[in-house]
């Protein structure tokens, strides 16, 4: 079996404050680890510049109608797995529009699926079987930078004319040098030795929050900063949704309830109606001309 050489990674390293974590109490082992996560924002503001840089090619996807796909394994690929999952409620998108892919599938969510990570053509078939086009963005994500499944995949990706981007927490990552943009992060010795599911973790939702967020304002999903595409799903969103309503056009409860139910439950065009007294026809033309933003169809 070949050995696979892990001396050079950040994220493998020991962490000279916790030599002693078997002896520590839990008030030093909590102090400490709280030291250490509070690390995390100010490593992934280094890289900006690169994060911004995907956000606008992840608006530039779904303006072109393609996806944005995430894919790792293990932590990282859960990770990616929920940052998508929660785009669905949060900006009433179609599942298909920002997808989560996971070495081993939707078992791996919760098993370590032997072998998986380490199966280059895994990750590429797993891009075939979704059939992604130059349209889409694929994110690969590795907290060591050197997964094979993900490089596979990018691999793949490039080959197919798809735009790629990388996210890692090591530098000058292995992954990074397969995408068109590389996002590497570094947070230091994990707080445990090698559990990439703290400080890496944390770093990859922090990255992830932005990428998927702020690519959503970019098409028109947000209006302030409310999120106006939420979908109504259960009776807390719903009270969400009308509170949505009076926020973002300073009415009272009885008519945001309103406007709500005569929209057909569609908070933005609730909004719309309210903001520029239209019809529910005249809105959802007024949403459709301006491309999905509120503040357009005001102009």
């Amino acid at each position: 079996m070949t050995k696979i050489d892990l001396d050079g990674l950040a994220t493998e390293k020991r962490n000279s404050k916790t030599m002693h974590l078997d002896e520590m109490s839990i008030h030093e082992a909590a102090t400490i680890m709280n030291q250490e996560d509070q690390k995390v924002a100010d490593a992934v503001a280094v890289a900006l510049p690169e994060i911004e840089q995907v956000v606008a090619q992840a608006i530039h996807a779904f303006e072109n109608k393609g996806r944005l796909i995430y894919m790792g394994a293990g932590t990282s690929g859960r990770l990616g797995v929920l940052d998508a999952a929660e785009c669905v409620p949060t900006f009433g998108v179609d599942p298909e529009m920002v997808m989560g892919l996971i070495a081993g599938g939707q078992k791996a969510m919760t098993v370590a699926v032997e072998g998986a990570e380490d199966d280059f053509e895994l990750g590429s078939q797993d891009l075939r079987d979704l059939k992604i086009t130059p349209h889409d963005l694929v994110i690969g994500i590795a907290a060591s930078g050197r997964t094979p499944y993900v490089i596979g995949g990018l691999d793949y990706a490039n080959e197919v004319g798809a735009d790629t981007a990388s996210l890692a927490l090591n530098p000058d990552s292995e992954i990074g040098r397969h995408a068109n943009t590389a996002i590497e992060v570094s947070v230091g010795p994990e707080f445990l030795t090698g559990s990439t599911r703290l400080k890496s973790g944390t770093a990859q939702k922090l990255v992830l929050n932005m990428i998927s967020t702020i690519s959503m304002i970019g098409i028109g999903k947000v209006y302030q900063n409310l999120m106006v595409d939420v979908k109504p799903t259960n009776e807390k969103l719903v009270e969400r949704a009308k509170r949505i309503i009076m926020e973002a056009t300073n009415v009272s409860y009885e008519v945001a309830e309103q406007n709500f139910l005569a929209a057909g439950k569609d908070v933005k065009v609730a909004i719309v109606m309210i903001l520029t007294a239209s019809s529910k026809i005249e809105a959802e033309v007024k949403l459709q001309t301006a491309h999905g933003f509120i503040r357009k169809t005001m102009q």
